[in-house]
Order: structure tokens, then C-alpha cells, then sequence
């Protein structure tokens, strides 16, 4: 009595098939993972010093450079009306250890506020302040 030897699940003539749909899927949850635990905003900090009260604010901007931002776009330095392109030129004459005192007129957006405030920073000049405008 012989009997014929036989492996079961053994397939003729091929390899085993793997499936890929569980590799896409980790993959895929992986993906959203990192997308939801990471960040993709550049927050960056500006150097301020603030005064807490109007009597301060005048008192920091007493010797200071000041540059003006007013409610029409327009930018003065120490008076003198200046355009946003020369401004960057216009502050690296001044020298680094000077005190810039930047005044907003009330109105002015934010945005323009820092974006100005950045233009100082870029032409080296480390003590800047916010002051409070004339329109409060």
C-alpha cells in the first residue's frame, strides 16, 4: 500500500501572491500622521519693548529714531517723508546701537506695522520699540 505523498497549500508552479493593499494602507495612515502632528508655519519672533503707559512711550521715543507709519502707507523718519523702497538705505546710515522708536498712526493694519518693523530689523538695528501714535 503506497500512498502518494501530498502537501496541502503547496501551489504548482508559482510564488505566493502578496497583497499590497495593507502596506497602502499603512503608508497612508502614516501620512496623515505626520501631516496632523506637524507644523508648517514659520513662526518667527520680533525683539519689542513696549512701554505700558503713554507717559513711558513718550519718554522711549525721547532721543530715539523715530519712524512714522502713516494711515495713508506713507513712512516718515525723524520728519522727513521717506519712501518704503529707500528705507532700508535710509536706516543703514544710522548707527546700530540707536534706539528706534516706531510709531503707527491709528488705523494702520498690523501687517504694515511689522513689516516695517522687520525692515529695521534687517538694517541691523537691534533697539526697537513700539510706540503709541498720536491717534491713540
Amino acid at each position: 500500500m503506497s500512498r502518494a505523498f501530498r502537501v496541502t497549500g503547496a501551489r504548482r508552479g508559482g510564488r505566493a501572491l502578496i497583497s499590497l493593499t495593507p502596506l497602502i494602507d499603512v503608508v497612508f495612515i502614516l501620512l496623515v500622521f505626520f501631516m496632523l502632528a506637524s507644523s508648517f508655519t514659520d513662526w518667527r519672533a520680533l525683539d519689542l519693548a513696549t512701554a505700558g503707559k503713554a507717559v513711558a512711550a513718550a519718554s522711549s521715543a525721547e532721543g530715539a529714531l523715530v519712524v512714522r507709519v502713516r494711515a495713508d502707507g506713507a513712512l516718515d523718519v525723524a520728519g522727513a517723508r521717506v519712501a518704503e523702497a529707500d528705507l532700508a538705505a535710509r536706516l543703514a546710515d544710522v548707527a546700530p546701537e540707536r534706539r528706534v522708536a516706531v510709531q503707527p498712526d491709528a488705523g494702520v493694519p498690523l501687517q504694515r506695522v511689522v513689516t516695517v518693523m522687520e525692515t529695521v530689523a534687517a538694517a541691523g538695528l537691534t533697539k526697537v520699540s513700539l510706540v503709541r501714535g498720536a491717534g491713540g
